[in-house]
C-alpha cells in the first residue's frame, strides 16, 4: 500500500527474490503476524546460540547466552534502525555492568542487597524518561536477577557479565539486521495494529444499529473498552514516527506515513462520535431498515479497515471493496426515497459513514498530497523527566520502591532459609508486582496459574524427551510459545517460560525436574510478597482517584470543546496540531476513567465505594465526549454555529469549570444549572427551518443534556474532601 524504502543492496536482494514463484507467499506470511515474527526472531537467537553449544558439550554458556538473548528480546523498544542501535549499546553496557555487579557482591549478602534493592530504584525512575530508557532498565533488572539464578553454577565469576550481554547483543544483531531489511516494518506494524484496532471498534458499534436502551450500557461499556486500546495503538504510532522523524535527514520519506497515521486519527473520531441516543431512533419503524443498513456500513468498514491493516503489515495493496460503495448508495438513495428530514441525526450519520468511506477509497491520493503535518512531542529535559518523578505521590516512584522492597524481603527470606534457586522470588515479584492493585491482582492468578501448568505439564514431556537433542527442540519451542503468546494471554505464556526453564536447567545439570516444585514454591511466595506490597503500603484505591480522574477529564473535554469552536470560528490557519492534541488528551482522560472503573471490579468489597456511581459517570463522560467528536467531525468554518450556539456553549464550559474546580478542592456543591439552557435550546430548535442550523441545535441539545447529568452526579462526590495528596495528584 505504501511504497517500501530500503538500502540499495537490500532493495537489489529483494528485486532477486520476487522474481521466484515461491517468494511471495512465504513473505507475505512471514510478515503477516508480527507476534508471529517476534517470536520466530527470538527463537531463532537461541536456537543459532544453544544447539551448537549444547551439542559440543557447553550447556552452560547456552543456557546463559540465551537468557541474554531472551533478556534482549523482552526489553526491546520501538525505534528508528539508528535508535535501535543507540539502544542496542545502552543495553549491552547496562546488562554488563549489572551482571557484573552481582558477580562481585555475591561474596557480600548484605551489600548485594542493599545493592539491588537500591539500583532497582535508580532503574525504574531512568525508565521513566522515556521507552527506549524504560525497555533498557527493566532489561537490566532481569539480567541481574538472571545472573543471581546461574551464580552458583558459573565456571567463573567473569562468564555471566560477558555471556549475558553478549546474548542479548546477538539477538539485538538479528533483530537489527530484519529492520534493515525492511526499514519502515515498525511504522507499517504500528499503523496496522491501529487500524486492527478500528476494525475492532467498529465492528461493536454496528451492534448499536439497531439498539434498545437496555444493551446501551453493555455495548457502551465495550466501546469505552476498545477504545482504550484504539488510543494506545494511537499513542504508539506517535512515538514512533517521532523516533524516525529524530532520525531522518530527509523528512519527506515520512509522509505517506503521516497521513496514514492522519487517516486512522479522523477515522477514530468519526467512528468514536455519536448524533443521537440510537435507542430513541430504533423506537421508530420507519427508521428500522435503515439502521440495518448502517449496521451493514459499520461492518463493511470494520473489514476495510482490516484489510487495511492486513496491506501495511504484508505490503499488498489495499483494494477497496466495492460492496462499501454499493451499500453507502443504497443508504442515500434511502434517503432521498423516503424523504428523511434533512435535519435528522440519520442523515448525519449516513453522512458521516460516506466520509469514512471516501477517505478510504482514495486512500493512495491522500498519502502522497502536499502536507506534512506536525505531531506533539514531549519538550521536557531529561533532568526535567526525571525531577517530575521525585514527589511522594509519584506513582512510578511508589512502585520503585514497592519493587525494591519486594527484592529485599525476598533476598531476606532466601538468606535466611535454605531454599534451592531462592532468587525465583525476587524474579516472581519483578513480574507480578505492578503499579496498581488491580493489575498486580490480575497478574498474581495468571502467574501462579501458568506457573502449576507448565510444572505439570514440564514434567511429563520432559519425561517423554529424555535424551538432550529432544530437550533442547522442547525448549526451543516453549522459547517460541512464550513469546507468541505474552502479548495475548499473559497464563499461556508463563506456562512455556515455565517450562523453557525446566529444560534450561535439565541441560545444565540435570536437575530441571527436580527443581520444579522449589520453583513453585518461589513463585507462591514471590507473588505473595508482590500482592501484599500493593495491598499494604500506599494502596491507591479506584473510589479516592475518581474525583481527581473526572475532575481531568472534565477539563480535557472543555479544552477539546474551545478548541473545536476555534476550527469553526475560523481563526486556526495551518496545521491543527492544537486541535489533534486536545482531542487526544481528552480520549486519554476518558480512557483513565474507564479504566478505573474496570479496576475497581478487581479491589477488595470494602474499597468498591461509588462503584455504580463510577459506571454512570464514565458512561456519560465517554457520552459526553462521543458528541464532542460528532460535533468536531464536521467542523468547517462555513459551517459556524450561530451566536446562540456559541452563547449556549459558553454557559456549558463554564459549568464544566465549575464543576471540575469543586472535584479539585472542597467546596460546596456545584451550583451550576443547565436545564434553562436546555429549554433554551429546544425553544430554538422549535423555531428553526430544517437546515444545517437546526442540525447543530439538536446536536448541542444532547451535550448540554449529559453535561448536566454529569454535573448532577458529580455533585455527590464533590461533597466528601479529597486529602491534601489527591489534590496534588490532581494539580499535577
Amino acid at each position: 500500500m505504501i511504497e517500501r524504502k530500503g538500502h540499495e543492496g537490500t532493495s537489489r536482494v529483494r528485486g532477486l527474490l520476487e522474481g521466484c514463484s515461491w517468494y511471495e507467499p512465504i513473505r507475505r506470511s512471514f510478515w503477516r503476524n508480527p507476534d508471529r515474527l517476534m517470536a520466530i526472531k527470538a527463537t531463532v537467537a537461541i536456537a543459532l546460540l544453544a544447539i551448537p553449544l549444547v551439542l559440543l558439550g557447553f550447556p552452560f554458556f547456552a543456557v546463559s547466552l540465551s537468557l541474554g538473548a531472551l533478556a534482549g528480546a523482552l526489553s526491546e523498544t520501538d525505534d528508528h534502525p539508528a535508535g535501535r542501535v543507540k539502544s542496542m549499546a545502552l543495553k549491552v553496557v547496562s546488562f554488563g555492568i549489572s551482571s557484573l555487579s552481582v558477580e562481585l557482591l555475591r561474596p557480600y549478602p548484605i551489600l548485594l542487597g542493599l545493592g539491588l534493592a537500591l539500583s532497582t530504584i535508580g532503574f525504574l525512575l531512568i525508565g521513566g524518561i522515556s521507552e527506549r530508557y524504560r525497555g533498557v532498565t527493566f532489561g537490566a533488572v532481569l539480567v541481574g536477577i538472571y545472573a543471581m539464578i546461574g551464580a552458583s553454577i558459573s565456571p567463573a565469576w567473569y562468564w555471566q557479565p560477558l555471556l549475558l550481554p553478549a546474548g542479548a547483543l546477538f539477538y539485538g544483531l538479528i533483530s537489527l539486521g530484519l529492520l534493515l531489511l525492511h526499514p519502515w516494518r515498525l511504522l507499517e506494524e504500528q499503523l496496522a495494529r491501529g487500524y486492527a484496532a478500528l476494525a475492532d471498534y467498529l465492528e461493536i458499534k454496528a451492534s448499536l444499529f439497531p439498539s434498545e436502551e437496555k444493551s446501551q450500557g453493555q455495548v457502551r461499556n465495550q466501546l469505552a473498552l476498545r477504545n482504550v486500546r484504539l488510543v494506545t495503538a494511537l499513542d504508539q504510532c506517535k512515538d514512533v514516527l517521532n523516533s524516525y522523524s529524530d532520525s531522518l535527514k530527509d523528512p519527506s520519506e515520512l509522509r505517506p506515513y503521516l497521513q496514514s497515521f492522519m487517516l486512522l486519527q479522523s477515522l477514530h473520531e468519526r467512528a468514536a462520535s455519536s448524533h443521537e441516543r440510537y435507542d430513541l431512533l430504533s423506537q421508530k419503524p420507519e427508521n428500522r431498515e435503515l439502521l440495518e443498513g448502517i449496521s451493514q456500513t459499520l461492518s463493511q468498514l470494520s473489514q476495510a479497515s482490516r484489510k487495511l491493516s492486513e496491506s501495511l503489515l504484508t505490503g499488498v495493496p489495499y483494494r477497496h471493496p466495492v460492496s462499501l460503495d454499493w451499500i453507502i448508495g443504497v443508504l442515500e438513495k434511502q434517503l432521498q426515497d423516503n424523504q428523511f428530514d434533512q435535519t435528522s441525526p440519520l442523515v448525519l450519520l449516513v453522512n458521516n459513514l460516506a466520509r469514512s468511506n471516501q477517505s478510504l477509497r482514495n486512500l493512495s491520493d491522500n498519502l502522497f498530497r502536499d502536507l506534512s503535518p506536525q505531531l506533539a512531542r514531549d519538550r521536557r529535559t531529561t533532568v526535567q523527566r526525571i525531577k517530575d518523578q521525585l514527589y511522594w505521590e509519584s506513582p512510578r516512584l511508589r512502585h520503585a520502591i514497592r519493587l525494591s522492597l519486594c527484592f529485599l524481603t525476598g533476598f531476606t527470606i532466601f538468606q535466611i532459609f535454605p531454599m534451592p534457586k531462592g532468587e525465583w522470588i525476587i524474579l516472581t515479584s519483578l513480574f507480578v508486582c505492578q503499579p496498581s492493585y488491580s493489575s498486580t491482582r490480575r497478574r498474581l492468578f495468571q502467574r501462579i496459574l501458568g506457573t502449576l501448568s507448565g510444572v505439570v505439564g514440564g514434567i511429563l514431556i520432559v519425561q517423554l524427551l529424555p535424551t538432550i537433542p529432544g530437550q533442547l527442540l522442547f525448549m526451543l519451542v516453549s522459547a517460541f510459545a512464550f513469546f507468541f503468546w505474552l502479548k495475548k494471554n499473559y497464563s499461556v505464556s508463563v506456562i512455556f517460560i515455565t517450562t523453557f526453564v525446566l529444560c534450561a536447567f535439565n541441560l545444565v545439570s540435570h536437575q530441571g525436574v527436580a527443581l520444579m516444585a522449589p520453583r513453585l514454591i518461589d513463585t507462591l511466595i514471590g507473588s505473595g510478597l508482590a500482592y501484599l506490597s500493593v495491598r499494604l503500603l500506599w494502596p491507591d484505591w479506584q473510589y479516592k482517584r475518581l474525583p481527581s480522574l473526572l475532575s481531568e477529564a472534565l477539563a480535557k473535554n472543555a479544552a477539546y470543546f474551545r478548541a473545536i469552536l476555534d476550527e469553526y470560528s475560523g481563526t486556526v490557519t495551518g496545521d491543527d496540531l492544537p486541535y489533534r492534541s486536545a482531542r487526544r488528551e481528552a480520549h486519554r482522560a476518558d480512557n483513565a476513567l474507564v479504566l478505573a472503573w474496570q479496576d475497581m471490579h478487581l479491589e477488595p468489597s470494602k474499597r468498591q465505594k461509588s462503584r455504580e456511581l463510577a459506571f454512570d459517570l464514565t458512561y456519560l463522560n465517554h457520552a459526553l465526549l462521543s458528541y464532542l467528536s460528532a460535533f468536531g467531525a464536521h467542523r468547517r468554518p462555513e459551517r459556524r454555529p450561530p451566536e446562540e450556539i456559541l452563547d449556549f456553549s459558553n454557559s456549558i464550559l463554564s459549568a464544566l469549570e465549575t464543576c471540575q474546580h469543586c472535584l479539585q478542592q472542597p467546596c460546596p456543591s456545584p451550583e451550576e444549572d443547565l436545564r434553562p439552557i436546555l429549554t433554551s435550546i429546544t425553544e430554538k430548535t422549535q423555531q428553526t427551518n430544517a437546515g444545517l442550523t437546526r442540525l447543530q441545535f439538536t446536536l448541542f441539545y444532547n451535550i448540554a443534556d449529559v453535561a448536566e447529568q454529569i454535573l448532577t452526579l458529580a455533585g455527590s462526590i464533590s461533597k466528601e474532601p479529597l486529602s491534601s495528596a489527591e489534590q496534588t495528584v490532581a494539580r499535577r
